[in-house]
Formats: C-alpha cells, sequence, structure tokens
C-alpha cells in the first residue's frame, strides 16, 4: 500500500516538474515579442492627409459659417433696435416684431443644428479615408520592423517604441 501512494506521489511530483518546465518554455518564447505604440490622434493631425483634409472641409463649410455668423448679427441688431423703439410702438407691431424675431432665432438654430450635423458628418468622412491609408501605413511599419503587436493611444509608451512619427512618414508617402 505505501509503495502504491509512493508511486503516485513520485508521478504527481514529474507531472508538476514537466508542466513548469513547459510553462518556462512558453514564457521564453513569448519574452521575444515586438511591442510598439502609436498616437492615433497625433496622426489625425499632423499627417498630410489630415492636413488636406482639414483644408477641404474648412473650404466647404465656410460659406455656411458665414451666413450663420451673418444671420446671428442681423438677429442680434434687430432684437437691439426692437429694444430701444419698443417704447414708442404699438403693443400689436411689438407683439409681431417679436414673434418675427422668435422665429428667425428658431430658423438660425435649425440651420446651426444642420451645419454641426453635416459638419460631424463630412469629418467623420474624412477621418475614415484617413483612418483606412494610416492603417495601410501602420501594416507596413509593422511588416519592416518586424512588430508582433501595435498599442493605440496607451497611457505611457517608453519613445522607444513610439512608431507615430514613423507612420505618418508611411502615410505622407502613400499614393
Amino acid at each position: 500500500m505505501k509503495l502504491r501512494q509512493s508511486s503516485k506521489w513520485i508521478q504527481c511530483s514529474l507531472i508538476a516538474i514537466c508542466s513548469a518546465l513547459a510553462v518556462q518554455n512558453v514564457m521564453a518564447q513569448d519574452v521575444g515579442s515586438r511591442v510598439a505604440a502609436v498616437n492615433v490622434e497625433k496622426v489625425f493631425n499632423e499627417s498630410n492627409l489630415a492636413k488636406a483634409s482639414q483644408s477641404r472641409l474648412q473650404n466647404e463649410f465656410m460659406k455656411r459659417q458665414n451666413d450663420i455668423r451673418d444671420s446671428a448679427q442681423k438677429i442680434k441688431s434687430a432684437a437691439e433696435k426692437l429694444d430701444r423703439d419698443s417704447a414708442v410702438m404699438s403693443e400689436a407691431d411689438r407683439v409681431r416684431r417679436q414673434r418675427e424675431l422668435a422665429d428667425q432665432d428658431r430658423e438660425l438654430q435649425r440651420k446651426q443644428r444642420e451645419y454641426t450635423e453635416d459638419l460631424n458628418q463630412r469629418n467623420f468622412e474624412e477621418r475614415a479615408k484617413i483612418a483606412e491609408k494610416a492603417n495601410q501605413a501602420l501594416k507596413q511599419v509593422a511588416e519592416q520592423r518586424k512588430i508582433d503587436v501595435i498599442i493605440q493611444d496607451p497611457a505611457y509608451a517608453n519613445p522607444k517604441v513610439d512608431i507615430t512619427d514613423e507612420v505618418i512618414k508611411v502615410l505622407n508617402s502613400l499614393k
């Protein structure tokens, strides 16, 4: 009976030792993994594609932005004029002008909402185009440097593993 317990103990010990050696072997293989980090916002702000995109959006929406600003200024001027003239106006005229101003203000707010929604939509579309190209650049840098894992926007990354500038450089060279 004691021989049987002793052999089980030896078997368990051998299994434990083999498992420990296997785990060490697996851990040793993982040590060779290469990790890099990239700052996505920097890519979206500093690449030539991002700058061109920003310029396109600005040109595309400048007229609407100016129209909204002009309308807001007109409404403000009309409201100031109404405040000055309200003492000498009839009640009916004052109420009519207040309604007109309220209608103009609602229309302006609607235009501002549409402008903001359209701008956000176009910005999203442009960023998607940049992201597609940036992913190509990221993949290219990873293959060149034999990187196994790239972490986007880490809380901290040693400058030795930060490949953001390389990605921007490759992205700028893509056609």
